[in-house]
């Protein structure tokens, strides 16, 4: 089960001693922080409660308040928000006493407290108060998902919103917010107020969910691939409008093909789809997206490695030579779109 589903057995009435929400997948961490606050019916003007952001506050004033006893109830919830202390992110709000003194809270915690701790990003396992919080607290700790685990939960949102989908437009759906947590949870949101019955087809996915830059560019690789000559020169025309630089579209594009590129090379060493995802991750360094990796692969199916190393270069040697000032950026976009079309 993914954190933010075991949220839903979480209420005010047996919340722990201390609950801690973390996990390196921002967009989930949000939601259940969100979720979590909700759950416990927080409200910033309400004296049981006492909110400090650890990246901004004096930690003797946080501390005076866990130690205190409640006053106006049975039992008082004290949250510390961004304790980025015992995260791998380097950040060090507290002193190095101060992060002691709430490990021996936390080794004895009061029994009319509850603490709640939101930390985003990845846990420091080598550290003491790191090792306390997982031996004795309520942990929610948000993963990057699996593709099933992400289609599961949001197919289930969906339905709780009371969404329907014609076959293929959930998927779409999914593509449109390249797997991004926030982004689906956004998404589905709009459709319940944009579609009164529910009933989602693809024309509603592509007039309702505006596009990004990176479906734009996803498209003009696709018309570039199969030399659609006025799609392009349409859709280029479209992003100078809306103030895109020709810099910038290169790197993005670049990105695209090189994506192409490596899935190619992959491929032909014979890797699966879960097994270039994670080659792929451990070469860049960080969780590759498998949605991308999923369209790219589709897109990607017939293409030759010459052609996909000829793309490569030609944007590498565009991006140089706009860089050097050899000519005009738009003539020298416009003659890669159409080196690329050229066989």
């Amino acid at each position: 089960m993914i954190a933010i589903e075991k949220l839903r057995k979480l209420s005010k009435e047996n919340l722990e001693l201390i609950t801690l929400v973390t996990g390196e997948d921002i967009g989930q961490y949000s939601q259940i922080k969100e979720k979590l606050l909700e759950t416990i019916g927080y409200e910033n003007d309400d004296l049981a409660y006492s909110y400090f952001d650890m990246s901004e506050g004096v930690y003797q004033d946080a501390e005076m308040d866990l130690l205190s006893l409640p006053f106006f109830a049975d039992a008082k919830i004290v949250i510390f928000d961004q304790l980025l202390d015992i995260t791998t992110q380097k950040k060090n709000y507290l002193k190095e006493q101060e992060l002691k003194a709430l490990e021996a809270y936390l080794e004895n915690p009061l029994e009319t407290t509850r603490l709640i701790i939101f930390a985003p990003g990845k846990l420091d396992g080598k550290r003491r108060i790191v090792k306390l919080l997982k031996r004795d607290g309520q942990i929610f700790e948000a993963n990057p998902l699996k593709e099933q685990e992400l289609k599961s939960y949001f197919q289930s949102y969906g339905n709780e919103l009371g969404l329907s989908f014609d076959s293929g437009v959930f998927d779409c759906l999914l593509a449109k917010a390249n797997g991004d947590f926030s982004q689906m949870v956004k998404n589905l949101r709009f459709l319940t107020s944009y579609k009164k019955d529910g009933h989602i087809t693809l024309m509603d996915i592509e007039e309702a969910i505006p596009k990004t830059l990176q479906d734009n560019i996803f498209d003009l690789s696709r018309f570039l691939i199969q030399k659609e000559s006025t799609q392009v020169t349409d859709l280029v025309h479209d992003l100078r409008l809306a103030g895109e630089d020709e810099v910038k579209l290169i790197a993005i594009l670049l990105g695209q093909f090189r994506l192409f590129l490596q899935i190619a090379i992959l491929q032909k060493q014979g890797k699966n789809e879960q097994a270039i995802v994670q080659t792929l991750s451990d070469l860049i360094g960080r969780k590759v997206n498998p949605f991308q990796v999923k369209y790219a692969l589709r897109d990607s199916r017939q293409l030759s490695l010459s052609f996909l190393k000829k793309c490569v270069h030609t944007l590498i040697e565009t991006d140089y030579q706009i860089k050097s000032g050899v000519n005009d950026k738009t003539y020298l976009f416009d003659l890669a779109m159409l080196k690329i079309m050229v066989d």
